[in-house]
């Protein structure tokens, strides 16, 4: 048996037809298939407004700017997740506060939110936000981080890279859906090849907000207009009235991204079984005496699924044991404040519950064409891997 990636990209037949057809159109870019896909995303995830663009990256830089964080504003993100989220406010020449996160999820931890939102309170003149990450995709706590949002005047933006069709379950008290939720001002996600929905390279704000729509809208393509409709004695007309950048995403990349939007139920799906079948084995001996599985929950996308050792050191013999048997793992994520970059920034900084997580977190292979043959490959891996523990 091959190599088992921890995740890779799916590419049916259809979607390798979606791109053969604009290749033989007369637009690769800046033709129809941008406007297609976002009204399709904007159906899909129930939003007034799709802006697509060049990456997830794009996506949270676009969103950033458009609410007007700059060089007098802070942002409030949580010290595990991937650099970008907080990178799109340096971009801005703002500055990033890291929260801590709850270990068992690595979802944002409120109280610490809280608590450093009221220690910065005085401290930006600027506009300031709060990007709470959807992290393996288990929705954050949107409605709670809207209210700390409205207390202390800051946007709300959610990093949503992990979590296209995303909810938290009637279940609980509260039933909203991760990215068209009506307590955020704007959403933005992934279609990195890894993700839920791949474009290649490509990403989306999704807002329900007409200025931040015009705004993002605008950046995406060098802050230039073009302000008369084709009637006009001169149509060719545009105007730059605004810095802004080349985000855009192409003909070729929406064409596919449209393809797979088509599947991303299905997907899910097959994402949930795959999730069940491992928490079936995991929940049992010798699984749960060395790690912890985490929780099935109804409206959990399923992008990651992540193991957390419970004794310090195994997770990095457990890496490398795997990799030795053809079984690929990753760890998400290293804690922004511990990257030489960050380091410089934050000072000496340590989050006991984003060092918890850190220390203990695996994520094995998990993608919707993993065959029960492969799966059934890593579980006995990591059953090989305790016997030679112990």
């Amino acid at each position: 048996m091959n190599t088992i990636p921890y995740s890779c990209q799916d590419i049916s037949e259809g979607d390798i037809n979606a791109v053969q057809h604009v290749l033989r159109s007369p637009y690769l870019t800046q033709g129809p298939e941008v406007n297609f896909f976002e009204d399709e995303l904007k159906d899909r995830f129930q939003v007034e407004h799709a802006i697509c663009c060049s990456s997830g990256t794009a996506a949270l830089h676009l969103a950033y700017s458009s609410i007007g964080i700059n060089e007098k504003s802070i942002g409030f993100v949580p010290a595990v997740t991937f650099s970008a989220t907080a990178n799109a406010f340096r971009y801005q020449g703002g500055d990033v506060v890291f929260c801590d996160i709850h270990p068992e999820t690595g979802i944002i931890d409120l109280n610490s939110l809280e608590a450093q939102l009221a220690k910065y309170r005085n401290l930006s003149e600027g506009i300031c936000a709060i990007t709470p990450v959807s992290l393996a995709g288990k929705v954050a706590p949107l409605i709670e981080a809207r209210k700390l949002a409205d207390s202390f005047g800051c946007s709300l933006i959610e990093d949503a890279s992990h979590s296209a069709g995303a909810h938290e379950g009637s279940g609980t008290s509260i039933d909203t859906t991760s990215i068209s939720s009506p307590c955020l001002d704007a959403s933005c996600m992934s279609f990195h090849p890894v993700k839920h929905i791949c474009a290649g390279e490509g990403g989306v704000i999704l807002t329900n907000c007409k200025k931040i729509a015009e705004k993002a809208t605008q950046l995406r393509s060098h802050g230039i207009i073009r302000p008369f409709p084709n009637e006009h004695p001169t149509p060719w007309h545009y105007e730059q009235i605004d810095l802004g950048w080349n985000y855009r995403l192409s003909d070729i990349h929406a064409a596919l991204g449209r393809s797979q939007l088509k599947k991303l139920d299905a997907r899910l799906r097959a994402r949930k079984h795959i999730a069940l079948r491992y928490n079936n084995s995991f929940l049992e001996s010798p699984f749960r005496e060395i790690f912890s599985a985490p929780n099935l929950e109804d409206g959990h996308a399923w992008h990651l699924y992540v193991i957390r050792f419970l004794q310090k050191g195994v997770r990095d013999r457990a890496h490398k044991y795997l990799k030795s048997k053809g079984v690929m793992t990753q760890v998400h994520y290293i804690p922004l404040y511990k990257h030489p970059y960050y380091q410089k920034i934050a000072g000496d900084l340590s989050l006991p519950g984003a060092e918890k997580y850190y220390q203990s977190c695996l994520s094995i292979p998990m993608f919707p064409s993993l065959s029960e043959e492969q799966q059934s490959k890593v579980i006995d891996s990591l059953e090989s891997f305790i016997k030679s523990e112990t």
